[in-house]
């Protein structure tokens, strides 16, 4: 069931849903997962925006069942100079840059610091989203359900950018959906959406991979793959607009 943003929780109270059997065989298994716990929502004319790359799997399958078009919705993490792999903020196309203000204080930085990084990372966005979508703008959220999906949350800063991002932009209901999360991740993410769907968040969580058999990497070319293959799918007005 979707997570209830109205009531507090303690420790014991977040667990994994004990109907989900992890790990999840792929991708494609944990957006089927997701799918059936979106349907109940009511989310019809929904837009569904996969975060790639790992997202747009798990995001195709969501799409398929909820008969919604699928597209991209474009983030890109800002790591730390002498340390790239560490997070210490996120971008989404269409956004302003978010920062983890806690790990900046910790790490002796301040945002104008990272000037340099943010605009590297802004043209990397930028070349993906020429590469995913050629000319086409993101599809239009203003007054309509959208759902975010990615394929797991483990510091949760991307999904942050991308939920602020789309906020600005006016849905009228704003889902994230994610297979699994780490749960204090999940915990910080509420208050950020209407409506948070993860079957899944366990304490114990190290990385994403660890929650799925099948984890590979995915390319440009397999992004671009999903979202044709979701073209020729959907209906004659669900296809990537």
């Amino acid at each position: 069931m979707p997570w209830d943003r109205t009531k507090s929780r303690t420790r014991e109270e977040i667990r994994p849903d004990e109907t989900v059997r992890l790990p999840y065989a792929d991708r494609a298994e944990a957006g089927r997962v997701l799918a059936e716990r979106l349907v109940p929502l009511g989310l019809e004319g929904a837009a569904v925006l996969a975060l790639p790359r790992g997202g747009v799997p798990v995001g195709h399958e969501i799409a398929r069942r909820l008969d919604a078009p699928l597209d991209v919705l474009v983030t890109r993490k800002i790591g730390y100079p002498p340390q790239p792999e560490l997070g210490v903020g996120a971008i989404a196309e269409g956004g302003s840059p978010v920062f983890d203000a806690g790990l900046l204080d910790r790490l002796g930085l301040t945002e104008d610091d990272l000037a340099d990084t943010v605009a590297a990372e802004r043209a990397e966005l930028d070349r993906r989203v020429a590469a995913y979508r050629g000319g086409r703008p993101l599809p239009e959220t203003s007054g309509r359900p959208v759902v975010v999906v990615d394929d797991g949350l483990a510091t949760g800063g991307t999904a942050r950018a991308a939920v602020r991002a789309l906020r600005e932009r006016g849905p009228s209901r704003l889902v994230l959906a994610v297979p699994v999360g780490a749960a204090e991740t999940v915990a910080r993410l509420e208050p950020e959406v209407d409506v948070l769907v993860v079957p899944a968040a366990p304490w114990d969580f190290r990385a994403v991979g660890q929650w799925y058999r099948n984890f590979d990497q995915l390319s440009d070319r397999d992004v671009i793959g999903w979202l044709e293959r979701a073209g020729r799918t959907a209906g004659p007005d669900n296809g990537p607009r």
